[in-house]
């Protein structure tokens, strides 16, 4: 069977099949690249603050009348005078490193850093880096208190849905990213030595494999999350600069490394003997030299399939912790922490839908994206289905 395509051309099933693909799959990446554009310029989009109460709005239904409104008013002097004061109070810490009172450095870390977000938590935001206080300020510059009016709706606070939304995205793309990029590492480097040797020590690294495949990963998540996140541990790390988030991202790609391990041994076995890797031996490359230079690039194929296929699942996984109450702590948000306040509110007597269906359409949307995308990295970089 044949059909047509708009330039008049005749394209067999298959022919016809693959287009559709890759059509699906450059649509995927545009809207991937949309979503993550915007979630990146968050701080910059006129909208309301992420954690700003305003209970005599509680549960207020999506309106855009009036479609502006005057509720960001940041304190530009108090911002102005912000580095002198961070600077005086930096002036007494080497005094406290000198006499070891630790708790008393930690206080007045905990002193600095209040000092400089102070402007901005006032306002209803989180925590914010460098960057994003940067962009707060330009917004200020060039819109001022002009927010757009609560186009999904509010919460039980009070608290603008599209806000929480678009700043959800910052955390729920960076956690599925960077904990994606941690597993990738340890799975890429753990199959690939366990490959390239073989042997008594590739049948010791994957019997660990095998051990680690039994046990309940999520028990094991909620263990650890849930011990480093004990008052004592969690202030300790924090004085490292350890938070939460980045015990999450640790933790959760800790523990998605096994499958690519197992990918990886696999290609590594089969292409360890080839002419170019006895040529690099001959020339006098080492083992690690052979590995890292000379084998992994030839992995990058699958390294990128895993990557677009594993990034979904460890922002389902986040999204399914924070509904819990184990992953993301307020004042931050994600995804799965909107769809966990949106699902405590439905009740026969009233569903206010709107908790639910913008966290969940954003969630689904990338998620879906994500997942298309990986079908036509495979599609595209495996030769066998390139080939047919």
């Amino acid at each position: 069977m044949k059909k047509t395509t708009t330039q008049g051309m005749s394209l067999s099933e298959d022919a016809w099949r693959r287009l559709r693909r890759n059509r699906v799959a450059m649509a995927s990446l545009i809207t991937l690249a949309v979503i993550s554009v915007l979630a990146f310029l968050t701080p910059l989009l006129p909208l309301q603050t992420p954690d700003s109460a305003q209970t005599s709005l509680q549960y207020a239904e999506p309106t855009a009348s009036p479609l502006w409104l005057d509720t960001l008013n940041l304190d530009i002097e108090t911002i102005k005078r912000t580095p002198q004061a961070v600077a005086e109070l930096k002036s007494q810490l080497p005094a406290l490193q000198k006499s070891f009172a630790k708790a008393a450095l930690r206080q007045k870390d905990a002193e600095i850093e209040d000092t400089i977000q102070q402007p901005y938590r006032k306002l209803g935001y989180a925590n914010l880096g460098w960057l994003s206080r940067t962009m707060v300020r330009m917004r200020y510059a060039v819109f001022g208190e002009k927010s757009l009016n609560s186009l999904c709706g509010r919460d039980v606070l009070g608290r603008d849905i599209l806000s929480r939304v678009f700043w959800g995205a910052r955390i729920s793309l960076i956690v599925g990213l960077v904990a994606t990029i941690v597993s990738l590492v340890i799975g890429v480097t753990y199959g690939a030595i366990a490959g390239y040797f073989g042997g008594w020590i590739d049948d010791a690294m994957m019997r660990l494999v095998d051990v680690m495949y039994s046990i309940p990963f999520i028990f094991v998540v909620i263990f650890l999350i849930t011990i480093l996140g004990e008052e004592s541990v969690a202030d300790e790390l924090a004085y490292w600069g350890i938070d939460r988030i980045t015990i999450f991202f640790l933790v959760v790609g800790a523990i998605y490394w096994l499958t690519m391990a197992r990918v990886v041994r696999g290609q590594v076995i089969s292409l360890k003997n080839e002419l170019f890797v006895e040529a690099a031996r001959s020339l006098g490359a080492g083992q690690t030299r052979i590995i890292f230079l000379h084998l992994m690039p030839n992995l990058l194929s699958v390294v990128l399939v895993y990557l677009t296929l594993t990034i979904p699942r460890v922002m389902l996984f986040e999204a399914f912790l924070s509904f819990l109450g184990l992953g993301v702590e307020p004042p931050d948000v994600s995804w799965g922490l909107l769809a966990n306040e949106g699902i405590k509110v439905i009740t026969p007597v009233k569903i206010y839908w709107w908790l639910i269906l913008f966290p969940s359409l954003a969630l689904g949307t990338t998620l879906m994206a994500l997942n298309f995308l990986g079908d036509g990295v495979r599609d595209a970089l495996d030769p066998r289905l390139r080939d047919e």
